[in-house]
C-alpha cells in the first residue's frame, strides 16, 4: 500500500478531510486536514485535532512500513486552496483570490466571490469581482445584463491556483449581542468580556 494511500485512508477513517499532502526530498512529510463542511465538532482545526492524527498516523506508518524523516500534521489555513470541484461547492459564496492559467482581458489574478453557475459544476464558476477591480478588465462571458462588467465565468481547468481570502476579526465584535433599541453606550468589551 502506498504513504497517500495509507495517509488518505487513515485521516479519512477519522472523520477529517484530506486537504493536501507533501513529501520533500529531506523526508519530511506533510500533511493538511480539514473538517468536513457540518462537522459538529466545530469549523476550524484545532491542536488538538493534529495532535491526534500525527499520533494515528505514527503508528499506521509505521505498521505499513512507510519511511520518513519527520511528520508535520497542520491545517490548511485562512487561505486554504482550493483544488477540487468539491471544494469550490464548499466554499461557494466565499471570498477567493483566483489565479488564471491564461490571461483573460491582460490580467490573471482576480478577487472575488465564489458562486456555482446554474447548472451546476458542468456549467462551471462565477468570480463576483470585488468593487476594487478595475470595471474595464472585469467581463464575461454569460453573465446577466447587470453583473456583465463585474463578473467573470469559468471553468476549473481554467485555474491554476484558487485560495480563500483570510476573513480576520482581531476585536471580537462578531460575538458582541447586539445592542437593544435605546440602549445608551455599551461596556468596552475584549474578546467577550467586559472590562
Amino acid at each position: 500500500m502506498s504513504w497517500q494511500t495509507v495517509v488518505e485512508s487513515t485521516v479519512t477513517g477519522m472523520g477529517y478531510e484530506l486537504v493536501e499532502t507533501e513529501r520533500t526530498p529531506g523526508g519530511m512529510l506533510r500533511v493538511f486536514i480539514d473538517r468536513v463542511a457540518g462537522d459538529p465538532r466545530g469549523e476550524f482545526i484545532v491542536v488538538e485535532d493534529c495532535e491526534a492524527v500525527t499520533r494515528q498516523l505514527q503508528r499506521v506508518l509505521e505498521v505499513e512500513n512507510c519511511s520518513y524523516q519527520r511528520l508535520e500534521v497542520s491545517s490548511p489555513g485562512l487561505d486554504r486552496r482550493l483544488q477540487r470541484a468539491a471544494d469550490f461547492a464548499r466554499f461557494a459564496g466565499q471570498r477567493v483570490n483566483l489565479t488564471l492559467k491564461l490571461p483573460f482581458k491582460g490580467r490573471k489574478k482576480y478577487r472575488g466571490k465564489l458562486l456555482a453557475l446554474p447548472g451546476g459544476e458542468a456549467s462551471g464558476w462565477r468570480l463576483l469581482l470585488d468593487e476594487t477591480e478595475p470595471s474595464e478588465v472585469a467581463a464575461t462571458r454569460q453573465a446577466a445584463p447587470a453583473e456583465v462588467d463585474r463578473a467573470l465565468d469559468f471553468q476549473l481547468d481554467e485555474v491554476r491556483e484558487a485560495r480563500l481570502v483570510p476573513e480576520l476579526d482581531f476585536k471580537g465584535r462578531r460575538f458582541l449581542p447586539a445592542a437593544p433599541a435605546g440602549a445608551g453606550t455599551p461596556a468596552a468589551v475584549d474578546g467577550g468580556r467586559e472590562q
